[in-house]
């Protein structure tokens, strides 16, 4: 399967409508992922190295947000525990559709996967021993985000996780823009234009809400876990696993 290169926002677009997860970005989604979030290959790929050490027997293990399926595939990949099953959700019938030809494509061990195409926040978390929320929670509205914290909270077994990866941002007005420039110069790097950069950002302003680290660590804590930990960062992007 070609991948395909994003130039979504190459070319000046008269009107920047918000961004959305339909067919048009799914088709360059490996390509948009890998140029625009520093790291994004290490947080997938370890992803599957914690879930491995906690998915327990007999469990259920989510990927909340599943997009094209890659935290799933991660830890289909390195999960050994004996009857545990991936349960992957995404609200994006495009992205489901693509999730499903690539897993298709993994001949590694046959952990069974569903995929969901549902609001995760309507799907019910039971069982469970690992939770992964990928880059997925700054799209939901802040005043919902704890609510879903507790509930998946209360699916955890004893000793089950969360792992958490957002788009972060900074209470110092300094360290805000530090890490901004040095986002905006990763994608330079990387390929995009000022003019992708500013229309993507444009695009996203509204859909996405990033919040510092100390808002997620309190948020997580309300909820009920009671150790919390970063385990990644890289400019404004980070990873924290909340256990239970």
């Amino acid at each position: 399967m070609t991948k395909k290169t994003d130039a979504l926002y190459a070319a000046p677009l008269q009107t920047i409508i918000d961004f959305q997860f339909d067919e048009r970005v799914v088709a360059v989604f490996p390509d948009m992922i890998q140029r625009s979030v520093p790291g994004y290959g290490m947080i997938i790929a370890n992803i599957g190295v914690i879930a491995a050490r906690y998915a327990q027997p007999g469990s259920h293990c989510y990927d909340l947000g599943c997009s094209l399926g890659a935290a799933t595939l991660a830890m289909r990949q390195r999960i050994t525990a004996p009857d545990c099953d991936i349960i992957a959700v995404d609200n994006s019938p495009a992205m489901i559709e693509r999730a499903r030809e690539l897993l298709s494509l993994d001949t590694g061990p046959a952990i069974p996967v569903t995929l969901l195409c549902s609001d995760l926040q309507e799907v019910t978390v039971e069982n469970a021993s690992v939770v992964v929320l990928n880059f997925t929670l700054q799209f939901i509205p802040p005043p919902q985000r704890l609510a879903l914290m507790q509930r998946i909270y209360a699916g955890l077994n004893p000793g089950g996780i969360l792992i958490l990866s957002e788009k972060i941002a900074f209470s110092k007005p300094e360290q805000q823009q530090l890490h901004i420039e040095l986002h905006h110069d990763f994608k330079r790097a990387n390929g995009y234009s000022d003019l992708e950069i500013s229309q993507k950002r444009s695009a996203l302003e509204n859909v996405m809400i990033p919040e510092t680290v100390a808002v997620h660590q309190k948020r997580l804590q309300t909820a009920g876990f009671s150790c919390t930990e970063l385990w990644f960062q890289c400019f404004n992007f980070a990873s924290l696993v909340a256990i239970k």
